[in-house]
């Protein structure tokens, strides 16, 4: 599967033009250039994700949600370890559960010990659209175009040092 956000391409790279232009105006900045490329790529990841998703009616968002559903032992968690494990304001996983609520996709529980805890189970609906959505994205290697297995294992290595450093997690 092959995803093209720009409706054409370039004839020039324009990161490495504004990169050169920076330097030659303002000076050298080793991360001018970095922060740019991760910020585009990050752009083209999403709409290639969004792209193998939409199909399915979900979004990325959405989809991360009945993923970590699906990892839990039981198939629900309460909602702020979703929140928590997803990296999302408590409003943003609210949301994320109403929609998929709505869908029919997961369903939210009384916590059988804590009434102040809210758990979210995945359905047996949600559980079949998990299956199909997995694939898709997959298919579309998270949208990974031009990378080997290697790349990606060497990328995601640089991007942990910098999420360590960070402080996004110990």
């Amino acid at each position: 599967m092959s995803i093209k956000v720009a409706s054409h391409a370039l004839p020039f790279d324009p990161i490495a033009k504004a990169a050169e232009t920076w330097h030659q105006r303002i000076g050298p900045n080793w991360a001018m250039n970095a922060v740019t490329s991760v910020m585009r790529v990050q752009q083209i990841l999403q709409a290639s994700v969004d792209e193998a998703l939409r199909p399915h009616g979900l979004t990325f968002a959405r989809y991360e949600a009945l993923v970590l559903l699906s990892f839990s032992q039981r198939g629900s968690l309460p909602m702020r370890m979703m929140g928590e494990r997803l990296q999302l304001h408590p409003t943003s996983i609210t949301n994320i559960v109403d929609r998929l609520e709505a869908d029919g996709l997961v369903r939210r529980l009384r916590h059988p010990s804590d009434r102040r805890t809210t758990l979210v189970e995945i359905t047996p609906s949600g559980t079949d659209r998990l299956q199909p959505a997995t694939d898709a994205v997959m298919e579309a290697d998270f949208g990974l175009v031009g990378l080997t297995e290697s790349d990606a294992d060497r990328l995601s290595a640089v991007l942990t040092k910098v999420r360590r450093a960070a402080g996004d997690f110990e």
